[in-house]
């Protein structure tokens, strides 16, 4: 399958949970890529060119907001599918991640079997 999936959290607990959540898709040949940040995020999206990030909105560096916006606006990364996640679910926060270039939002705590699935769908096109 030769897929990519970057996830982008800076509390290293949450990377840990979101990759226990989608390492069944390493069996299927996706190759799961991590960063810390922001900043680290934007380069590994212009170097590998992933195919779905999960990006968390609230980062040091440069948050999931900006790095979003460099990647549509900017780069015209448009078959990079992004998942913004956050803690803040309000709906004024949501449209201004979808303005931003984000594909879908997903609100913290996530269901992993919600998580799974999207991702599933989208890499399986």
């Amino acid at each position: 399958m030769d897929k990519k999936l970057l996830i982008v959290d800076d509390e290293a607990h949450i990377r840990m949970l979101i990759e226990q959540t989608l390492e069944d898709l390493e069996d299927e040949g996706v190759e799961l890529l991590f960063a810390e940040n922001g900043e680290e995020a934007l380069n590994i999206i212009q170097k590998k060119k992933p195919n779905l990030v999960f990006l968390d909105v609230m980062m040091p560096k440069m948050n999931g907001m900006e790095v979003c916006q460099k990647v549509k606006k900017e780069l015209h990364l448009d078959e990079v599918y992004i998942i913004l996640l956050t803690a803040k679910g309000q709906e004024v926060d949501r449209q201004k991640g979808l303005d931003m270039g984000a594909n879908k939002y997903m609100t913290k705590p996530f269901d992993p079997d919600e998580m799974l699935s999207i991702a599933e769908g989208i890499l399986k096109n």
